[in-house]
């Protein structure tokens, strides 16, 4: 993907000699990429970066990530490899690119190094999809995370996941459903085998609007995107009885 080659080049051209890798993770490499699915990249340096080159790889993400008509979103991570070899928790993150930053990003903001508990989920992706863009296997460059260290990581986004509920619904939804099979499981799948798993073994009259994140994610933009009220209402009491479900696995 032309998309893909152009990030791969800016890496290079941000960060040269100091790239140790650049892997993909997210949907790319669980069940492929879905009509809004954002490319996920994680990039693994040697050092943390300058503000000089912090700014370069910001202003040229703005204009490679989209909404530019043709191009997908693009999240991309950087995170210098003593931060997590050998691994701890909760991790830093070097660098943090993605949408929903964008209107900070253009009022000035660039990003800074910060604990990015989310690292220990990507660092899982990027090992069981061993799909190096830059670099060697991701296996020679980044530690397995253990369990209890995916389990850290799944439950702290939870609050600002119910903060996003009404506004965000289809992800919230989706992401919810992952959590709870990746502790139930110990295993991070794509966001529609989570949905599986979860309808499985979830209340029968809370299948439905898990049914239906399920088909706007496998076949709808966001722009495409549509909820009744009562599915909206829904929504609610399906997040209820999954956050049972995950503290109960979390020892919450």
């Amino acid at each position: 993907m032309e998309q893909v080659q152009k990030i791969v080049q800016l890496v290079g051209d941000v960060l040269s000699v100091q790239t140790i890798g650049a892997y993909l993770h997210g949907s790319s490499v669980l069940g492929g990429l879905k009509p809004a699915s954002d490319l996920d990249v994680l990039v693994v340096s040697r050092r943390r970066m300058d503000g000089r080159e912090r700014r370069a790889l910001l202003e040229a993400l703005l204009k490679l990530s989209g909404p530019t008509a043709g191009t997908r979103p693009v999240e991309l991570t950087v995170v210098v490899q003593s931060e997590v070899r050998p691994w701890r928790f909760p991790p830093v993150g070097d660098f943090l690119y993605g949408e929903w930053l964008r209107d900070e990003f253009e009022a000035g903001g660039v990003p800074q190094p910060q604990p990015m508990p989310d690292l220990a989920l990507l660092i899982s992706m990027v090992l069981r999809g061993d799909r190096p863009l830059l670099g060697p296997p991701p296996a020679q460059v980044l530690d397995p995370v253990p369990p209890t260290d995916l389990v850290r990581a799944s439950v702290a986004g939870v609050p600002e996941l119910l903060a996003d509920l009404d506004s965000d619904t289809r992800n919230v939804v989706l992401t919810f459903a992952r959590i709870w099979t990746t502790l139930a499981t110990g295993e991070v799948r794509s966001k529609d085998a989570a949905a599986d798993w979860a309808h499985d073994h979830l209340s029968p009259e809370h299948r439905p609007v898990l049914e239906h994140a399920k088909q706007l994610y496998l076949c709808r933009t966001y722009a495409e995107e549509s909820w009744t009220d009562d599915l909206k209402a829904q929504a609610h009491s399906y997040v209820a009885e999954v956050l049972t479900r995950i503290d109960g696995l979390a020892g919450r």
